[in-house]
């Protein structure tokens, strides 16, 4: 059975500030109240927390056990509880975002810094990950709402039901790319999926599901074992060894555009229209927003329509 959690706290004020006397002061009781939540608190665990010194208070072995599992508990609850204390009438407090890797480290650090000037009492915890780790951390309560890649159509996401409200904010095109000289000595025009299957490629993402997804786009068919020879966890580095020769790989258009029209990097084209990744605001599907959350996903859409984005992406009506 659990102690009392209110002797709990009047332990650790008591071996915090090592004197009852103050103790009593910080939690604004006598001191005899004091001294007597203590003295119960010991009975119940059967073990003497203190040693009692001339007026001085010496922590025993079990006092200092305690502490170490009682003072992390104490200093986080201290910490959330001044963000549960959000003000009604302006943004305030922690907001909790997902993204993919790429396109959160380009572009919500900005847009974060840019809101806080705003509104100052928000903080924010970014996580930058793939879908499936995004949508957990959703629906098991760990982020508020994420920005995720979603190539699924409503109710299709895999192993997850049918849980999620997805509202697209931006599409962006994703290009099979190699290097020139890769380009020159093993594709030299020949885009046909025959040629494709047999060449060397590169993914970013854990399993090569995206190359997969990209073949049945453009092929209507789905290759069974493609000749993967790096998976990375970096766009950038990605494009890093695509650009290097180290074989065929899934780009995001726009960050690959300049390196495109430099002739750096070759895009492979088939009759078919570049396959789109759509960029959506996820969240639990009965949700409401907090008045942060809905502040701030206006704010962040109207800075990528005011912005770069814009250029390089569609933006949806939403």
């Amino acid at each position: 059975m659990l102690p009392d959690f209110n002797r709990l706290k009047v332990f650790y004020y008591i071996y915090d500030l090592n004197s009852v006397v103050a103790a009593a002061n910080e939690l604004h009781l006598s001191q005899p109240a004091v001294s007597q939540q203590l003295q119960k608190l010991e009975a119940e665990l059967k073990v003497p927390l203190f040693t009692r010194l001339h007026k001085k208070l010496v922590p025993t072995a079990a006092g200092e056990q305690l502490f170490k599992l009682v003072e992390p508990f104490i200093a986080k609850l201290q910490d959330e509880i001044t963000h549960i204390r959000q003000p009604l009438d302006r943004p305030a407090g922690l907001l909790r975002i997902g993204a993919p890797r790429e396109f959160g480290k380009e572009y919500l650090p900005r847009f974060c810094h840019e809101f806080r000037c705003l509104y100052p009492d928000v903080m924010f915890k970014l996580k930058f990950k793939e879908c499936i780790p995004l949508l957990t951390m959703i629906r098991e309560g760990g982020l508020d709402y994420a920005l995720v890649d979603v190539y699924f159509k409503q109710g299709e996401l895999p192993s997850f039901p049918d849980i999620f409200s997805i509202d697209p904010v931006l599409k962006e095109e994703m290009v099979l790319v190699c290097s020139k000289d890769y380009y020159q000595k093993h594709i030299a025009g020949d885009h046909s999926y025959k040629n494709l299957l047999n060449k060397d490629y590169m993914t970013d993402e854990d399993d090569p599901s995206i190359l997969t997804l990209w073949f049945k786009h453009h092929f209507q068919k789905t290759p069974e074992n493609l000749h993967v020879v790096m998976t990375i966890d970096s766009h950038e580095a990605l494009i890093t060894g695509l650009k290097l020769g180290m074989g065929l790989g899934i780009a995001t258009a726009h960050l690959v555009w300049e390196e495109i029209q430099r002739g750096e990097v070759i895009p492979i084209a088939t009759a078919q229209s570049n396959m789109v990744n759509m960029i959506s605001l996820v969240q639990l599907q009965d949700k409401i927003p907090t008045l942060t959350e809905k502040t701030f996903r206006d704010f962040m859409i109207a800075k990528m329509k005011q912005t770069e984005i814009l250029k390089r992406f569609q933006c949806t009506d939403s």
